[in-house]
């Protein structure tokens, strides 16, 4: 039998949204602080997913000012395709609420933004059979709307609150047989996350609980997979129920940390009298019946083409004087925007860490510049490599804490910059001794970031604990990518290969 793994969609990819179109799938997944928003991937077995674009690309659509908090941003998408028209619906909790865009292809263009005056967060679209459009919202509460205009033209109306744990917020619904189902998430996104279901015959309700409800949860459970929830339905050709959810996977010693940020995974359902039945979520599960790989992306970059991949994206903005494909034909050319990672307004651009254990080189040409390879949580958690003035250093930024903790010469010209994230550490165990470790330091942190020059030794190796969502907050991913904070530096190209492991 045909297994699949999960996660299907590795790294910081939450709060993912599905709808089908004959034989295609589209995806969505928040995006936050990061320029462009809402990533959209597709598929054709729900397994397999490639990147095809970014639904807010440009900035007319995605207004992300400095004073964007890390996390704030764009929540919790929802896609819909309805009447020949592709849908995606969200929320800017740093802008003004909540607005949908729409698009004749997937690939875009998306239009610009209607806005909604709706209240909450994580907005969802459905259609009745007379054509009205409703939108439901966290709380949960649901109104009928005008899509074209925004305009809201009855509700909201609270609708069910869930079976009473905190933060009732994604709901969907679904017109499935003679019903209407509102599936939500409530217990928080952290360990008491779960998915509930009610069902009513009209949007309007009044919605009936399911009975073994919640549907969906791990917590308190020794599944390496935690906090499962914010999940989407959809059906597939051959009459089988999919739920696509996001998880996580936390590692190392008590609490344990999630690094990668919340990801995507996709578990069967099965309907039994008249409810779903869902889970648990598993690492390896029996594959769709359609069975359709896709190429892998390649794993380094050249800067080749005439635009950046969608899977490159940048805090807040990248204004079109900060990069350049054609200044320097076949390099990444940056100019700085502001001198310091530990500030918002930096020039950075990266990508998602979406293996636990990955390598990653860039060739970097700094000339007079301060530029390097960082490891990212938000301004005030990072690892970087840098080079500057000759030298070569690593910078830790931790909570308040900022040290620059090694330096060495480099040559001048082009340099290769490398990270490695490993679960187990290449350092000896006879060197791990409680002689080698601070009183009262317990090894058992997810994973170690090992900075070095191509063909040389390890420069540093720190703990990656300390770039999690355990210790910084928030609900994003690492994100590992290039930058400049000084001058004008070139990439030549940059490689991402995760481990054979």
């Amino acid at each position: 039998m045909r297994t699949y793994g999960n996660p299907v969609i590795g790294g910081f990819h939450p709060d993912p949204s599905v709808c089908r179109v004959g034989d295609d799938y589209y995806l969505v997944c928040s995006s936050f602080e990061y320029f462009p928003g809402v990533p959209l991937f597709h598929s054709r077995d729900l397994v397999h997913w490639r990147q095809i674009g970014n639904v807010l690309d440009r900035p007319g659509q995605l207004e992300l000012t400095d004073d964007t908090v890390a996390s704030g941003g764009i929540y919790a998408p929802t896609i819909r395709h309805h009447d020949g028209r592709f849908y995606m619906i969200t929320t800017n909790v740093s802008g003004k609420g909540n607005f949908l865009v729409t698009s004749d292809r997937p690939e875009g263009p998306w239009s610009d933004p209607v806005w909604i005056d709706l209240p909450g967060i994580d907005p969802d679209l459905a259609w009745d059979d007379d054509g009205n459009c409703w939108c439901a919202v966290s709380g949960v509460r649901v109104a009928r709307i005008d899509p074209v205009t925004g305009k809201v033209l009855e509700g909201p109306l609270p609708v069910w609150s869930g079976t009473g744990l905190q933060h009732p917020e994604a709901p969907h619904l679904y017109r499935i047989g003679d019903w209407w189902y509102l599936m939500l998430a409530e217990g928080g996104t952290a360990h008491g996350h779960s998915v509930s279901i009610a069902r009513a015959r009209d949007p309007r309700g009044p919605y009936e609980p399911a009975p073994a409800n919640p549907v969906l949860s791990h917590s308190g459970t020794g599944s390496p997979i935690q906090c499962t929830g914010h999940a989407d339905l959809v059906q597939a050709p051959d009459g089988t129920w999919w739920m696509l959810l996001l998880a996580t996977r936390p590692r190392g010693f008590f609490p344990s940390f999630h690094v990668l940020g919340r990801e995507t995974f996709l578990t069967p359902v099965e309907w039994v009298d008249g409810w779903p039945r869902v889970g648990p979520v598993r690492e390896r599960h029996p594959a769709p019946a359609v069975w359709h790989p896709t190429e892998l992306p390649p794993e380094r970059d050249d800067f080749d083409a005439g635009q950046l991949a969608p899977h490159w994206i940048s805090p807040r903005g990248r204004p079109e004087g900060a990069w350049s494909l054609g200044e320097r034909p076949g390099w990444l050319t940056l100019r700085a925007t502001g001198g310091s990672l530990d500030r918002p307004g930096h020039t950075f651009v990266g990508r998602r860490q979406q293996h636990r254990e990955c390598r990653v080189a860039a060739r970097l040409d700094p000339g007079t510049a301060r530029a390097g390879l960082s490891v990212r949580l938000d301004e005030a958690h990072h690892y970087d490599v840098e080079v500057a003035g000759g030298e070569v250093s690593i910078v830790a930024r931790i909570g308040p804490v900022r040290q620059r903790l090694v330096r060495r010469p480099v040559h001048a010209g082009p340099v290769t910059l490398v990270v490695e994230v490993r679960t187990t550490s290449p350092v000896p165990p006879t060197a791990r001794s409680s002689r080698d470790r601070a009183p009262g330091v317990r090894p058992g942190g997810p994973d170690a970031v090992v900075f070095s020059i191509e063909g040389g030794e390890p420069l540093a190796e720190l703990d990656g604990r300390y770039l999690s969502t355990q210790v910084a907050g928030g609900f994003t991913g690492r994100v590992i990518g290039m930058y400049v904070t000084e001058g004008t530096a070139s990439f030549d190209w940059f490689a991402y290969t995760p481990s054979s492991s």
